[in-house]
């Protein structure tokens, strides 16, 4: 499993369908209620050519650095995911997952943590990076609830979310409409609490998130501003 921040920091948004994906870009602080961590993380999304897309991450908070890499294609509106690496950096030391997805194979390969990968593709299946797309892709398309099948390190992970409702959410850049969800989890396994907003009239941006960890420490992701197909965000006055 990856360590929980990255997961906090990588969601972003895009446009209402896979076919009308455009690139953007976004950065954003980040805070702790509890403990004293600020820091800031960016994203981005640019074409590749025939039909595939790098989307690109990258965070500091403290003296830790974490950066991750995924590319996909985009197959009549299936996401195939091509690659993913994700490292994490601090004070020396490193962290590293590297998967190829070898469609033709059948097979996801690569190596987590320093040990060795093999797991059975099937279509349908996402990264740890790309499935925050799909997310967004639903949410503009009006659905409620999702389900994903995502590989998470040397593991298949279902990740579940619902819609709950609109609300306008201020941000460095103005206030926003935004449509508001969360991941859904069994709280006898896991008390996790995550939720988020994603800008409604941009390309369904994230511009907040807020993360209660199993031993009540609390983050809050806010965007700082953000670019969809060249355009700035901008939100409304107060």
């Amino acid at each position: 499993m990856r360590c929980v921040l990255p997961m906090l920091l990588a969601l972003l948004g895009l446009p209402l369908q896979a076919a009308e994906l455009q690139p953007f870009s976004a950065t954003y602080t980040t805070d702790s209620e509890k403990v004293p961590v600020s820091g800031t993380s960016g994203r981005a999304l640019k074409p590749l050519g025939n039909g595939c897309w790098e989307l690109s991450f990258e965070a500091a908070v403290l003296v830790i650095r974490f950066s991750e890499i995924s590319t996909f294609c985009v197959d009549d509106g299936t996401f195939l995911p091509q690659t993913y690496r994700y490292q994490r950096r601090s004070l020396g030391r490193s962290r590293e997952v590297a998967q190829e997805f070898d469609w033709a194979g059948k097979q996801v390969v690569g190596n987590n943590r320093g040990k060795p990968v093999r797991i059975a593709l099937e279509r349908g299946m996402l990264d740890n990076s790309t499935y925050q797309l799909v997310l967004q892709q639903d949410v503009a398309a009006g659905k409620k609830s999702m389900s994903y099948q995502v590989v998470d390190g040397d593991e298949i992970s279902t990740y579940d979310f619902r819609v709950l409702g609109e609300e306008r959410v201020p941000t460095q850049a103005g206030w926003v409409a935004a449509i508001k969800v969360e991941r859904v989890r069994d709280p006898a396994e896991n008390s996790r609490k995550t939720v988020m907003w994603f800008a409604r009239d941009w390309g369904y941006l994230l511009v907040r998130l807020h993360q209660v960890e199993e031993d009540g420490k609390e983050y809050q992701v806010m965007l700082k501003e953000g670019t969809v197909n060249g355009r700035a965000v901008k939100g409304a006055e107060e």
